[in-house]
C-alpha cells in the first residue's frame, strides 16, 4: 500500500521471510497447562496471524529445570513438548506468518519456591522483585545450562518452528553475564567485557550447531539497563552487537531495555511516551548491518511506519497493540485504520494481571485468552431480531449496544449525559490519564457507524419511558457514582467534595486540600497530581501502607510516587477516617489505635469507591421480557468488567 509502503514489505531474517515488518514480540501469557503448549495458546497466537501480524515470537520457554520462576512457563528442554510446537506451527503457517521460538534461562530473576533450589546466577547476588540470592554457578552447571539451550533448540527445530530468539534483555541469566552489575566472577566468564560475553557466545554456537545453518537464530539484545549505579549502557549494548554480528551466528537483533530494577521501563504505561525506545533502536542499527527490531509503546501503523520510513528500525515489535487488536495488520493494509481499537497503555488486564499470576487479558479485547468462544469469527446472527433497550452509554452500555447491533438486533440506546463515553471522560481530565478516553472514543465510532442503533442522548431513562418502547429485551448499564456520604459526620460542599466534582471542576478549592484515600488506584494519584499542578498544596491520608498500593502491577506505582513527590505531595499512611465534622477529620491510627485529627486544610476531596445506581434495573423488574444489568450497576469494578460484561450480553440475547 502507499500509505505504508515499508511496513507491508517483506523482510529476509536469515533463512526465514517475513511477510511484513510487524512482529508479534515475545511475552508471558499464563497460557501453559503441566508447562507445555496449551489450546488457549494456539487460538491466542493463531487470532494473532490470522489478522496479519508478519512474524510471532513465542513467550519464553525455559530451557532448564532450574528455571521456573511462575508456575506455567513451557519447558521447551522436555521431550514431551514437541507434539504441541507442532500443534502450533503447523497452524500458524496456515496463515502467511512466521513463528519463533523465544529461548531463555531467567536466573537470578527466578523463584525458588517452585524448585525448593536455590535460583542460579553468574555471580551470588540479590533480585529486587523476587528478593532471593542467587547461587554462583559452577562450572559444570554453565556447561549443563548451555546445553540445555542446545537440546531446547532441537527440540523447537523438531517443532516445525521458523526460528529461534534467545532472550538476553530485561529477564534473563544470559543478560546478568553480561552486565557488571551482577557478573561480578573471576574466572574466564567475568572481568571484562570479552569474559563477560563468553557465555553468551557459547550459547549462541551451541544452540547453531543444534539446529543447522539454515535455521534463523537472533537475540533479543537488553539495549540499556538504564540502571543508576552503572551496568550495560547503550554504547555497550552497541559493542555486543557488533561483535555478536562478527560471529556470523545471528541473523537479527530484537530489542528490550531496564531490568527488574526499573520494571516500569520495561513495560512503559500511558504514562511513558509512545515509541520511547526508538532512539535505542536507532543507535544499535547505525552499529550493525542485521535487521533490528524496534518495540514498546508503538500503537498505531503509522507511527510503525514513520519508524521504518525514518531508518530507526527494519521491523516494528507490537505486544499490547497486538492483544488489544489482533486485526491491527488487515485493518490498516485494508485501508480501515479508522477501526483499529488502540491499546493505551493501562497495563490492568494484561501486565496487572501477569503480575498477580492470572491469565492474560486486555481491559478493551475480551477475547484475550478466550479466542475459541469469542474470537474472530465466532459472533453468530440472532436466532430472531430483536428490539433491546440499552439504558447508559458508558463503556458497558457501548459495548453492549455493539455487539447487539451486529448480531441484527435493533437498539435504542439512553445515555442521560450530553456526550457517551462514561466514567472514562471524567478519568481522562486527571493527570497523565487523556489516552483513558481512547477507549470510549473507538466504542462511540464502532457503535456510530452502525446503522441499526438508536443513540438517544440527554435522556435520562425512566421506567414508563423504557416501558414506552415494548422492548423485547433490557439492558440496564447506568453506572455508578461517588456515594454523598461514605463516613460518618456532618460534611458536604464546599468543604468536602468527591474525585468527579474535582476533575468536572465543578468546586472552587482553597489552597491547602487533604485527599481521603479508599481506592488505592489512579482515582487518587492522578487527581493529587491534577490538583498538584494547579498550585495546591496537598496531602493523602489512606489507611493503607501506602498510596497508590494498586498500581505496583500495573507499573505505576513507582512513576506516580516520583511524580507526586517532585509536586510536593505529601501523605500519612495506615490512618482510617472515623468521621468527618465539616472540614476537621477524625482519624484512627490503624495499628497502635491512637486518636488522630486533621485540619490543616481548606478541602476535602473523598477518594472512595461509588456506589451502583440500580435502582431503574429493580424497578423495571417483572415488567419487561428480558431483563439485564451490566457493569458498574452491578457492583463498582473497573472498566474491564464492565465491556466484558457488555460483550457477553450482547451475545447472550
Amino acid at each position: 500500500m502507499p500509505e505504508f509502503k515499508f511496513l507491508f514489505s517483506p523482510l529476509r531474517m536469515g533463512s526465514a521471510v517475513v511477510a511484513n515488518r510487524i512482529s508479534f514480540s515475545a511475552h508471558l501469557t499464563n497460557f501453559g497447562e503441566n508447562n507445555k503448549i496449551s489450546e488457549r495458546h494456539v487460538s491466542y497466537y493463531r487470532e494473532r496471524a490470522r489478522g496479519g501480524a508478519g512474524l510471532i515470537i513465542t513467550e519464553e520457554l525455559s530451557v532448564h529445570a532450574s528455571d521456573h520462576p511462575y508456575e506455567e512457563l513451557v519447558f521447551a528442554f522436555a521431550p514431551d513438548v514437541v507434539p504441541g510446537f507442532k500443534q502450533l506451527t503447523q497452524t500458524i503457517h496456515r496463515y502467511e506468518t512466521k513463528i519463533f521460538a523465544q529461548l531463555n534461562h531467567n536466573g537470578t530473576q527466578g523463584d525458588g519456591s517452585f524448585t525448593r533450589q536455590a535460583v542460579w546466577g553468574p555471580s551470588q547476588t540479590f533480585d529486587p522483585i523476587f528478593r532471593e540470592w542467587s547461587k554462583e554457578m559452577e562450572p559444570e552447571e554453565i556447561e549443563d545450562c548451555i546445553n540445555s539451550f542446545a537440546r531446547a533448540a532441537e527440540h523447537c527445530r523438531e517443532g516445525g518452528f521458523d526460528g529461534i530468539e534467545i532472550q538476553i534483555g530485561h529477564s534473563s541469566l544470559i543478560r546478568q553475564f553480561l552486565s557488571p552489575l551482577t557478573n561480578r566472577r573471576e574466572d574466564e566468564y567475568g572481568g571484562d567485557l570479552d569474559g563477560r560475553l563468553r557465555f553468551c557466545r557459547e550459547v549462541l554456537e551451541a544452540v547453531k550447531r543444534a539446529t543447522g545453518t539454515d535455521f534463523t537464530l537472533g537475540v533479543r539484545l537488553n539495549a540499556d539497563e538504564m540502571h543508576p549505579r552503572g551496568g550495560l549502557t547503550l554504547k555497550d549494548a552497541a559493542e555486543i552487537a557488533k561483535r555478536l554480528e562478527a560471529t556470523g551466528v545471528i541473523d537479527f537483533v530484537d530489542l528490550s531495555i531496564a531490568t527488574f530494577y526499573n520494571l516500569y521501563l520495561v513495560e512503559g504505561s500511558m504514562h511513558i511516551p509512545l515509541a520511547y525506545t526508538v532512539p535505542l533502536a536507532s543507535t544499535i542499527k547505525r552499529s550493525v548491518t542485521l535487521p533490528v527490531f524496534a518495540t514498546n509503546r508503538i500503537n498505531d501503523p503509522h507511527l510503525a511506519e514513520r519508524i521504518l520510513a525514518d531508518g530507526h528500525a527494519d521491523m516494528i515489535g507490537m505486544v499490547r497493540a497486538l492483544i488489544c487488536d489482533p486485526e491491527l495488520p488487515n485493518k490498516a493494509r485494508e485501508g480501515r485504520a479508522s477501526d483499529i481499537r488502540h491499546c493505551v497503555a493501562d497495563n490492568q488486564g494484561c501486565i496487572g494481571r501477569m503480575g498477580l499470576g492470572h491469565g492474560l487479558s486486555c481491559i478493551q479485547n475480551p477475547a484475550v485468552g478466550r479466542e475459541r468462544e469469542l474470537g474472530s469469527g465466532t459472533l453468530a446472527p440472532a436466532d430472531c431480531a430483536k428490539k433491546v433497550v440499552v439504558v447508559g452509554a458508558g463503556p458497558a452500555g457501548l459495548e453492549a449496544a455493539r455487539v447487539l447491533a451486529l448480531r441484527g438486533h435493533s437498539v435504542i440506546l439512553f445515555e442521560k449525559g450530553v456526550k457517551p463515553g462514561g466514567q472514562n471522560l471524567i478519568a481522562s481530565k486527571a493527570a497523565g490519564r487523556s489516552e483513558i478516553e481512547g477507549v470510549s472514543r473507538w466504542l462511540i465510532g464502532q457503535v456510530t457507524k452502525l446503522g441499526n442503533i438508536d443513540m438517544r442522548l440527554q435522556t435520562e431513562a425512566t421506567e414508563s419511558m423504557v416501558l414506552d418502547q415494548h422492548p423485547d429485551a433490557v439492558v440496564v448499564a447506568t453506572g455508578s457514582m461517588p456515594p454523598e456520604k461514605p463516613f460518618p459526620g456532618e460534611y458536604g460542599l464546599p468543604g468536602a467534595v468527591n474525585l468527579w466534582q474535582v476533575l468536572n471542576e465543578e468546586v472552587q478549592l482553597g489552597e491547602r486540600v487533604v485527599i481521603v484515600d479508599m481506592d488505592g488506584h489512579h482515582g487518587c494519584n492522578a487527581t493529587a497530581e491534577f490538583l498538584a499542578d494547579k498550585g495546591k498544596k496537598v496531602h493523602i491520608l489512606t489507611p493503607a501502607l501506602s498510596i497508590g498500593g494498586i498500581l505496583g502491577p500495573l507499573q505505576d506505582f513507582h512513576l506516580s510516587r516520583r511524580r507526586l513527590a517532585l509536586k510536593n505531595v505529601t501523605f500519612t499512611s495506615d490512618v482510617a477516617v472515623l468521621e468527618i465534622q465539616g472540614t476537621v477529620i477524625k482519624c484512627v491510627q490503624v495499628y497502635s489505635g491512637e486518636l488522630v485529627e486533621f485540619i490543616d486544610h481548606d478541602n476535602i476531596v473523598l477518594a472512595v469507591r461509588n456506589q451502583s445506581l440500580d435502582r431503574l434495573y429493580f424497578s423495571l423488574r417483572g415488567k419487561v421480557k428480558e431483563l439485564y444489568r451490566i457493569g458498574d450497576c452491578v457492583a463498582p469494578r473497573k472498566l474491564d468488567s464492565a465491556i466484558l460484561e457488555g460483550q457477553m450480553i450482547g451475545r447472550t440475547i
